[in-house]
C-alpha cells in the first residue's frame, strides 16, 4: 500500500477540491497495482490531450464530462479546474493544425471542437504547443527531474538524453499526474531501475538521420520485452535530430523508455557505468544486414506515382527546414501531389521570420503544425493512392490505417518523389 505524505492524504481527502481528490484516487490506485511505496513529485508535463481520436466513442460535447469519464474513469461529471501550479504543461501532438483543416481534408466541425476542448484546458494552465519534440523550443526536463509525457519518442529522449526521470504511463495516468503533480515512484524513477541490461554494437551505417531511423527501428524489433538497450560502437557523435529520429523508431518496435548511448548521454560516460558495472544480458551487432531487413519491413517495394507525401515524424526542427527549402528552391511539387511538412507553431514562426517557410510555400508545398497523418488518422488521407513518408515511425504507424502503397526514405528522397511524382524503390 502507498504511504502518502500530509500534502497528499489531504489531496486525497478532497481539502484541495473534487477534481485534485479525483486525480489523485487514480493515481493511488495507479501506485498499488505498480507496487510502489510512495509518490514523487512530477514538474513537467506533455500531454495528448484535445479531441483526440480516442474520445470519439463519446458522443457527448460536454468535455467536462468526457474528461471525468475517461481520465478518471468516474461516472459522476466533475468540473475541470486547476492543474497542479508546480508542474510545467503543455499539449502534445494535437489531432490537427492549429490554424488550417482544409489542406488535411479535416472537418471545420472537427477543427473547432478541438480548439474549444485546447482552450478549455488552457485556462487551466496546460499550455497550447502541440509539439511532439517539446525539446526543441524550451520544454527540457533537467537531469533528475520527474516528468510524465504521452509521447513515447519524448519519453526515451527525456530519460536518455537529458537524464531525467520518467516512465511510459499511458494517457490517463499521465493526464492524471499533470493534475496532481505526483507520481507513483516506480520504474525509471528510480535510480537503480535506469541501468541499461543489453549492448548494441552498431556496424552499420550511421551517418544521417535516416541511418539512426532505421537503428532505432532494428533496435526495437531484436530488443528482448522489458529490457533496456545500450548503443555503442565507433561511429560519428550524432546530433539531437538523429537521436530523435533513432528514439521515435526504437519507441515504435518497442517498449525501451530509455537508451544508453555511451560516451554521449550523461548516465553512460562508459560501457561498464551504463551497465551499472553488471553483466550484460545480451549482446547484438547490428549489421548491414539487419539494417537492410529493416528498410524492407519499412518501405513498400518496387517504384511507382504517388501523390501524397508527409514529412516530419517527428516534428522537425528549424535547421531542418532550412534544409528542405534550400534544396526546394526554384523547383515545383508536381501536379496532383501533396507535400505536407510538419513541425509545431513556435518552430514554424521561427521559419517564417528566417523565409524558409515562403521558399516552401511558393513550390506548392505545405509547412504544417501540431499534428501528423497518423494522429490525424484515415479522414486526412484516405484519398491517397500512393504515399511517402520520412519517418519510419510513421510509415510503421500508418499502414493499419490505408490501403495505399507506403514507400519510407529520407527527406531529400521523399521531397524528389514529391517534385516527380513517382517513387522509385531501391529493393524489389
Amino acid at each position: 500500500m502507498v504511504k502518502l505524505t500530509d500534502y497528499e492524504q489531504r489531496m486525497l481527502n478532497g481539502e484541495m477540491g473534487e477534481f485534485k481528490q479525483k486525480a489523485l484516487e487514480f493515481i493511488v490506485k495507479y501506485a498499488n497495482v505498480l507496487g510502489a511505496e510512495e509518490l514523487c513529485e512530477v514538474t513537467r508535463a506533455t500531454l495528448f490531450i484535445g479531441a483526440q481520436h480516442y474520445l470519439d466513442c463519446f458522443e457527448t460535447g460536454d468535455y467536462d464530462e468526457i474528461f471525468s469519464k475517461f481520465y478518471f474513469s468516474s461516472d459522476k461529471k466533475v468540473k475541470i479546474e486547476q492543474f497542479s501550479e508546480n508542474c510545467i504543461c503543455q499539449t502534445c501532438a494535437a489531432a490537427c493544425d492549429l490554424h488550417d483543416y482544409k489542406t488535411t481534408h479535416l472537418s471545420k466541425e472537427f477543427f473547432d471542437k478541438n480548439n474549444r476542448f485546447l482552450q478549455i484546458t488552457k485556462e487551466v494552465g496546460v499550455n497550447i504547443v502541440n509539439s511532439c519534440t517539446p525539446y526543441y523550443i524550451g520544454w527540457i526536463p533537467l537531469m533528475g527531474e520527474h516528468f510524465v509525457t504521452t509521447e513515447s519518442s519524448n519519453v526515451v529522449m527525456s530519460n536518455s538524453v537529458f537524464g531525467a526521470y520518467g516512465n511510459a504511463d499511458g494517457i490517463e495516468a499521465s493526464v492524471c499526474s499533470a493534475i496532481t503533480g505526483r507520481t507513483p515512484l516506480w520504474g525509471n524513477h528510480v535510480k537503480e531501475n535506469r541501468y541499461g541490461t543489453v549492448v548494441f554494437n552498431i556496424q552499420c551505417n550511421a551517418d544521417t538521420v535516416y541511418d539512426w531511423d532505421i537503428i532505432g527501428y532494428t533496435i526495437g524489433r531484436v530488443l528482448p520485452p522489458h529490457e533496456k538497450p545500450i548503443i555503442n560502437g565507433n561511429f560519428k557523435r550524432p546530433d539531437i535530430d538523429k537521436l530523435r529520429q533513432c528514439f521515435s523508431t526504437l519507441a515504435t518496435t518497442s517498449a525501451a523508455e530509455i537508451c544508453h548511448v555511451v560516451g554521449i548521454t550523461p548516465e553512460a560516460p562508459t560501457l561498464e557505468s551504463a551497465l551499472g558495472g553488471k553483466v550484460p544480458i545480451k549482446i547484438v551487432d547490428i549489421t548491414e544486414k539487419e539494417y537492410k531487413t529493416s528498410v524492407k519491413m519499412i518501405c513498400d517495394p518496387g517504384s511507382g506515382e504517388i501523390d501524397y507525401v508527409s514529412i516530419g515524424c517527428p516534428h522537425l526542427s528549424l535547421n531542418e527546414l532550412r534544409d528542405i527549402a534550400l534544396y526546394m528552391e526554384n523547383k515545383k511539387v508536381k501536379e496532383n501531389v501533396e507535400l505536407l511538412i510538419w513541425t509545431d507553431y513556435a518552430i514554424k514562426e521561427m521559419a517564417n521570420v528566417n523565409g524558409y517557410t515562403k521558399v516552401i510555400e511558393d513550390t506548392g508545398g505545405y509547412v504544417l503544425t501540431s499534428s501528423c497523418p497518423v494522429v490525424m488518422r484515415e479522414e486526412s488521407h484516405k484519398h491517397a493512392k500512393a504515399m511517402v513518408i520520412n519517418g519510419a515511425k510513421q510509415a510503421h504507424a500508418i499502414k493499419p490505417q490505408t490501403r495505399a502503397k507506403v514507400y519510407f526514405g529520407d527527406i531529400y528522397k521523399c521531397i524528389d518523389a514529391a517534385i516527380s511524382g513517382r517513387w522509385e524503390g531501391e529493393h524489389e
